[in-house]
Formats: structure tokens, C-alpha cells, sequence
């Protein structure tokens, strides 16, 4: 699944939207609520990381003419909306 820049998108797109709620859903709310910031420092850091892979697969898949420029605009803002990458991998499968 790796080996393709379409599977790479896929893989990594799956990977941030997971640690994107988890931030939100997870992360949040222990540090708001049970006062952990811990938690957001962890989760924060491998979203970050993830959500610079997720951009930079998105530019390899474009690159490679695997996917449109119009689809690669909306991998992008789909990154920004909670579960929008699942979004973008029905799209592209």
C-alpha cells in the first residue's frame, strides 16, 4: 500500500484524520477537564507531524499525476474538517 503515491496518500491521510480526533475528542478534553496539557502536547506534536505528511503526500500524488489539482485542493481543505480525509479516500479509491 505504501509503494504507490496513492497508497501513501491514503495510508497517511487515514493516520492524520485518526490523530486529528483523537486530539479533539481525546486530547481536549483531558486537558480541559482533568487538567492534563500532557495529553494535547503529545497528540498535538504527531498530528502536527502527520498533518506535514499528509501535505506532502498529497504533493507527491500530484506530482506523480495520480491525482487532479482540483482533488489535491480538496485533500487539502478536507485536512481541516474532521473526518474529511476519509472523505478524500472514497474519493480516490
Amino acid at each position: 500500500m505504501l509503494k504507490t503515491p496513492i497508497g501513501r496518500l491514503r495510508a497517511i491521510g487515514t493516520a492524520e484524520a485518526i490523530s486529528f480526533l483523537v486530539l479533539l475528542l481525546i486530547a481536549m478534553p483531558l486537558k480541559y477537564w482533568a487538567d492534563i496539557p500532557e495529553a494535547v502536547l503529545i497528540v498535538g506534536i504527531a498530528h502536527g507531524a502527520l498533518f506535514a505528511l499528509y501535505l506532502l503526500a498529497i504533493l507527491n500524488a500530484l506530482v506523480a499525476r495520480k491525482i487532479s489539482f482540483l482533488m489535491s485542493v480538496l485533500a487539502v481543505i478536507a485536512a481541516f474538517i474532521p473526518l474529511g480525509p476519509f472523505f478524500v479516500d472514497r474519493k480516490i479509491r
